[in-house]
């Protein structure tokens, strides 16, 4: 998978052949398709590595909370420092498996975010759906900028305008939260 990374992120391209991608692991080409079945599996499966391996853990080295610029920061410059990977895998046919992926990833780190600010104002449900609100919006926001930004990326006023976002879209406390029926 690390091999993956490299020869995707280096050549900027999804279309690395899975022979090249074997050499470069010193692996065979057949080990690969018996572990990944076709190229696209791999890319997808060393995406989700890379982000449980880096992305994950600094999210968890930092408390997360709405206007704590840390946890925002991490994920601005894991993708900054990783974007002609992710750029390749997100304008090719792995795009939408890769943001379902991520998506699942980090929803459990947002729903840490809303049950601290709304815990005692929100059912589970609603906790769970805003969760997943967030990290979506949250994604097509860095999607846009990964593949569209540019060069270089900017990790710091990246996280200044995520933030601003999430501030604009969590100002709101939901002026009426009592069942209207």
């Amino acid at each position: 998978m690390r091999a993956a990374i490299a020869l995707v992120g280096e050549r900027g391209t999804a279309a690395v052949p899975v022979s090249e991608i074997a050499d470069a692991a010193d692996v065979s080409r057949q080990l690969v398709y018996q572990h990944f079945g076709d190229r696209d599996t791999l890319l997808l499966e060393a995406a989700v590595d890379l982000a449980r391996r880096e992305l994950l853990p600094s999210l968890a080295d930092v408390r997360p909370a709405p206007g704590r610029r840390a946890p925002a920061l991490a994920v601005a410059r894991h993708f900054a420092e990783h974007r002609a990977f992710y750029r390749a895998l997100l304008t090719g046919s792995s795009a939408f498996a890769l943001n379902r992926e991520l998506t699942e990833l980090l929803i459990p780190v947002n729903r840490q975010v809303v049950q601290r600010v709304y815990g005692k104002l929100l059912d589970p449900r609603t906790i769970d759906d805003l969760a997943t609100f967030l990290t979506g919006g949250s994604a097509a926001f860095v999607n846009t900028w990964v593949v569209e930004g540019a060069d270089p990326l900017d990790p710091e006023e990246f996280t200044d305008r995520l933030l601003r976002m999430l501030s604009v879209v969590l100002a709101q406390h939901l002026p009426d939260l009592e069942d209207p029926r």
